[in-house]
């Protein structure tokens, strides 16, 4: 949830992420020698009645009457693409972050420590002269390798010895639990291999499209010189690249299609796979990769294997090389030199998405760490920024909010009772977990120096990568994380029906513990519902309640929530976003039903918390209910940059932030009644417009 929450993970995010796994114990929250929270700069964003804008009436818009002051008055800073809530409390984490990574730098730790660890990857990051005299010396050997490969065969064999490297980077291969059987972990093969955000950018005419493919040609080409290739060569290349990775987009699915679990699984055989794509043998790389063979494996996306298999036989050597180098260089770029590193953020930041100046290099060098070591940060992180208190009182309203839900569930009108009992067996099996894991993970088989930045991310990106390939064939352990207690997010996860709450938000404006019910149960407790409802979402709601993927619906009632979702898809496909640019409701329709459901399920726990005799106390002249939708907007005060937003259009399966602080109240008769909305207000829906489903 970094700036929004979270559904279940994707074949992608589980090759990037880990869990836990040892048998340590997760540290006990407390104050860490030579941190001072104290001078901690970055502002906390609290619903204040001094941000309220009188002059745009709630009803008629509520995102410009919350929070169209403070947006007018906090413009994205050149180094973001975005700036709100979220990222407000990134930067605070960042901050604790740093004081936590200089202080493991300059200590004394022993070798192999986590905080040796730590502060020896920030201290080479740090080290701009060791990064610059090694230049792209760390890559060196791999390119030498691609230089040598002459035919389809060496191709394939280069290609299985760099996913056994943690190197993988023509189509997305990581663990995840069985979709048909939650308890056991096997492996998946998805598409990817593209270099720009989504197909739409290789395939459609659109003027900014064309604009970004000629832009995407400039970088390959300054890319490959930078390292050492000839300008005119270079400029072949890159060419080549468009023209292979636009292959390789035609062969992939839409984002749309990609989030229904049908199209992301398709277990097969190591024969069955083989026979699909006889240039590249399954066996063989299974092999490599030093996994056991199994009886079976997830081959999504089959269509897209077929023409990898096809362009290992029909593309010349030259071209997959160029490929090849060029995303080997790319990946590299954040690592190697400052000329690298600013092409890199060049395209990537400037052209793509509208990033005017790249952030300050310890920030840089603490999202390389959180990428390769987040878990082993996370570790310290919580010793400094996590009283034990906040974590009590989010089980509180974990259990207020399932309360409700429950109660919900019981009363639903349009859903028969056999489908019901299965929705309330769903309900009884959701597990939380808040703050931090259990159980943190062993960090001891990675080397890290103080020498090496790239040598650090490639020895990480390996290391990461085997701990995540040793899951494969092996019961699901359902304490691991995936992600870090700093990170400003949360999750649901389908295959464990759980919702994961880190640290780093449980935080003002979504959670404080000295605040009144109305902030909280609109802040947390609406993220808390949110990741709930994420189970019964369009595709959530196709896992039941031990997290396998079985329809648990009659005929009738699945049809009769399809109805109503319907009715949602299309109040976001009329958000413009941009002139002539709406929102894709299809794509956003999860976050859009777990945004509603969440936000009603979170004000019906507030009521009942509250009790009968609840005596409103009128917090600066507002009510509770007041409030409780208010800050649920303050939440979502976000500015973007054009291109940003763009970018986020055609891939973000979650609405703009503008339209998520108005989209689920404006479905409420609780908001209208809140702020005497009237019929015909824009913040009404009514009859058949409104939609309500859980």
């Amino acid at each position: 949830m970094k700036h929004r929450v979270r559904a279940a993970l994707s074949v992608a995010i589980l090759v990037a992420l880990a869990g836990c796994s040892s048998g340590e114990q997760a540290a006990a929250p407390g104050a860490t020698p030579g941190i001072d929270l104290s001078a901690i700069t970055a502002p906390v964003n609290r619903l204040q009645a001094a941000d309220l804008d009188p002059s745009v009436p709630a009803c008629r818009d509520f995102n410009a009457h919350v929070n169209g002051k403070w947006l007018a008055a906090n413009p994205v800073p050149a180094d973001r693409t975005t700036w709100g809530s979220f990222e407000l409390l990134g930067e605070r984490s960042l901050q604790i972050q740093h004081a936590i990574a200089k202080a493991a730098m300059t200590g004394d730790a022993p070798a192999g420590t986590v905080e040796r660890k730590v502060g020896d990857f920030f201290a080479a990051g740090m080290d701009e002269a060791a990064i610059e005299a090694a230049g792209v010396a760390p890559i060196a050997p791999i390119l030498a390798q691609i230089d040598a490969l002459a035919s389809g065969e060496d191709i394939a064999a280069f290609l299985r010895q760099a996913y056994a490297q943690g190197r993988g980077m023509l189509f997305g291969f990581g663990a995840n639990a069985d979709f048909k059987n939650s308890e056991m972990v096997i492996a998946y093969a998805g598409q990817g291999g593209l270099s720009l955000p989504e197909r739409a950018y290789y395939l459609e005419d659109r003027e900014d499209y064309q604009r970004i493919r000629a832009a995407f040609v400039e970088h390959v080409a300054k890319t490959l010189e930078l390292a050492g290739v000839d300008p005119e060569s270079a400029a072949a290349q890159a060419r080549q690249v468009l023209a292979f990775e636009t292959r390789l987009a035609q062969a992939s699915l839409p984002r749309v299609e990609l989030r229904d679990p049908a199209k992301r699984y398709n277990p097969v055989s190591l024969a069955e796979a083989d026979a699909l794509t006889p240039n590249f043998s399954w066996t063989a790389f299974f092999d490599a990769i030093g996994v056991a063979q199994p009886e079976m494996f997830s081959l999504a996306m089959p269509g897209f294997f077929q023409e990898i298999n096809a362009m290992l036989a029909d593309t010349p050597a030259a071209d997959w090389q160029a490929y090849l180098r060029f995303r080997t260089i790319d990946a590299a770029a954040p690592y190697l030199t400052s000329a690298l590193e600013a092409q890199n953020f060049a395209f990537y930041g400037r052209t793509l998405r509208g990033q005017q100046q790249m952030q300050e290099r310890w920030k840089r060098v603490l999202n390389s760490l959180n990428g390769a070591m987040g878990e082993a940060l996370g570790q310290l992180y919580v010793q400094v920024a996590f009283p034990p208190e906040s974590k009590a009182k989010m089980e509180k309203l974990v259990g207020n909010l399932s309360e409700a839900l429950r109660h919900r569930l019981e009363n639903l009108e349009w859903m028969g009772e056999e489908t019901k009992a299965k929705a309330l067996e769903k309900w009884s099996t959701f597990t939380p977990k808040i703050g931090y894991p259990e159980q943190w993970r062993d960090w001891s088989g990675l080397q890290v120096s103080a020498d090496s930045y790239a040598g650090n991310a490639l020895a990480a990106a390996a290391f990461n990568y085997r701990y995540m390939l040793d899951k494969i064939g092996k019961p699901v352990d359902r304490k691991e994380w995936f992600m870090s207690p700093q990170t400003v997010n949360a999750y649901y996860n389908s295959t464990r029906n759980e919702i994961v709450f880190p640290a780093a938000i449980l935080q003002p404006p979504f959670f404080d513990p000295e605040a009144d019910d109305a902030l909280n149960y609109g802040g947390i407790g609406a993220v808390i519902g949110h990741e709930m409802i994420h189970g019964y979402d369009d595709q959530g709601s196709k896992f039941d309640a031990a997290g396998n993927f079985e329809n648990w619906w009659t005929d009738e009632d699945r049809a009769a929530f399809e109805s109503r979702t319907a009715i949602l898809v299309e109040q976001f496909n009329g958000y413009e976003a941009l002139p002539g640019l709406f929102v894709n409701g299809r794509l956003t329709l999860g976050e859009n039903i777990a945004d509603l459901g969440g936000l009603t399920v979170a004000y019906d726990a507030m009521r009942r918390a509250q009790g009968e005799g609840f005596v409103d106390p009128m917090i600066e002249g507002f009510t509770q209910s007041q409030r409780f939708f208010m800050n649920w907007a303050t939440v979502w005060r976000r500015n973007f940059t054009e291109a940003e937003l763009k970018v986020r259009l055609n891939t973000d399966s979650h609405a703009p932030a503008n339209f998520r602080a108005i989209g689920a109240p404006s479905n409420m008769p609780a908001f209208a009644e809140a702020f005497g909305c009237e019929s015909g207000d824009p913040m009404v829906r009514e009859g058949d417009a409104r939609v309500v489903i859980w």
